[in-house]
């Protein structure tokens, strides 16, 4: 780190904290330079900024040096052609059916096919919904004792006010007027 042209600090990161570019994390650039400078309220995330482009600037500027090459070292290569005698092709003499291809009679035939498949399949979960919403009734043998009807009800002889079992016209105990 300079002042001017004052060398303020120095620091030389360790190979575990370089990253993949060849340059230490930023973050760890960030909190060295927090740690070297006693400014009080300096902005981190200024320093943040600068630290990103100086390490950009130093990112393009190593791809530079490692694209320009010595004429001197570049060796000239040319392709060669090879003769289509060389090149060997099995070549197909005649009318020839190639294995998996299918025809377009055969493809639509293959469609209906599974078309027809997924129809049955359809119409059965059709089916099997429709039979499991119908009420089943069950048929037995057995003869079972009948359910009685509300017919013939008894008239009660309770008073429905104070519950006593009485026969009059009138609760003698509450004085009101019986059901009956």
């Amino acid at each position: 780190m300079l002042k001017g042209k004052n060398v303020i600090d120095s620091y030389v990161f360790k190979e575990e904290d370089m990253s993949t570019s060849g340059f230490p994390n930023q973050n760890l650039i960030v909190g060295w330079v927090l740690r070297t400078i006693a400014i009080p309220n300096i902005n981190p995330h200024q320093i943040m900024k600068t630290t990103q482009a100086l390490t950009k600037q130093a990112i393009t500027k190593k791809e530079e040096k490692k694209a320009v090459a010595p004429i001197s070292e570049a060796k000239e290569l040319e392709l060669e052609k090879v003769p289509a005698s060389e090149i060997k092709r099995p070549v197909a003499v005649g009318w020839v059916k190639e294995e998996g291809m299918k025809s377009n009679q055969e493809l639509e035939d293959e469609k209906r096919h599974a078309f027809q498949e997924r129809m049955k399949y359809i119409k059965e979960e059709k089916r099997t919904q429709t039979d499991q919403q119908t009420p089943s009734t069950l048929k037995t043998t057995k003869s079972l004792p009948p359910i009685p009807k509300g017919e013939g009800v008894e008239s009660s002889n309770f008073c429905p006010n104070c519950g006593k079992d009485l026969d009059w016209k009138f609760c003698p105990y509450c004085g009101k007027p019986l059901p009956h």
